[in-house]
């Protein structure tokens, strides 16, 4: 059964990086001691070295060790071996592109299938949905296609912000363009919030954390969805 933690955002307002996380990275990762990172995203160009001592320093009070992707000769067979995976943000264009072109999207939906753990934040949660097509960030690679590893049967719009009262001139809104999105695709989308997050676990999916979602499906006006409720409808 497949174990999976997508994060709206690695890192609150004030807080250290993974820090709001960590109980829940305690039971997502429960007898694992190694994990892959996935560093492609690479936030503000931050090197894959950089960004893999900044993941490991998040896990070493859990007694979790950190190995790059990047670092293996053979990262698909390294995929295969690993006890669990985590993916970090950035920019989720450069992400799957490099996943798609190094063929390595499929072997790490495999494996996560397969019952591996799995934590992505906002980018490396992105990649858990149907598809990219509902994230936020610059394309400022293209890559061979927009599909993703469809780890749950909906998009996700992390770092979600609702319209602000009393200023028209805000500009585009992001219940905007899912609406834009919605125009040519009907896969539900849901509007994850700072602080909360999409939990996978035993064939249940929830959402979890402080604040309720937004949730758009095509044809439908957007509603509110408390956490702690079930997902398990939105296909």
């Amino acid at each position: 059964m497949k174990h999976i933690v997508l994060a709206s955002t690695s890192t609150l307002f004030g807080e250290a990086y993974l820090a709001y996380l960590q109980p829940v990275m305690a039971t997502l990762y429960q007898g694992v001691d190694e994990i892959i990172f996935v560093p492609f995203a690479r936030p503000g160009g931050i090197s894959h070295d950089a960004y893999t001592a900044k993941a490991a320093a998040a896990f070493a009070p859990l007694g979790i060790r950190v190995t790059g992707l990047h670092t293996f000769a053979d990262p698909a067979a390294a995929i295969s071996q690993a006890q669990g995976f985590f993916t970090g943000g950035g920019n989720t264009f450069l992400l799957v592109k490099q996943l798609h072109e190094l063929q390595l999207m499929q072997p790490l939906k495999a494996a996560v299938e397969s019952g591996k753990p799995y934590m992505g934040c906002s980018a490396g949660s992105n990649i858990g949905g149907i598809s990219m097509q509902t994230t936020n960030d610059m394309p400022i690679v293209y890559p061979p296609t927009f599909e993703t590893m469809g780890l749950i049967p909906f998009n996700l719009n992390p770092h979600y912000l609702d319209p602000i009262p009393g200023l028209p001139h805000m500009g585009e809104t992001r219940e905007t363009r899912i609406g834009e999105f919605h125009t040519q695709n009907t896969t539900p989308v849901l509007g994850l919030r700072e602080g909360s997050w999409v939990y996978v676990k035993d064939g249940t999916i929830t959402l979890e954390g402080t604040l309720s979602a937004r949730i758009f499906e095509a044809g439908k006006a957007p509603y509110e969805l408390e956490a702690g409720s079930s997902l398990s409808f939105l296909r």
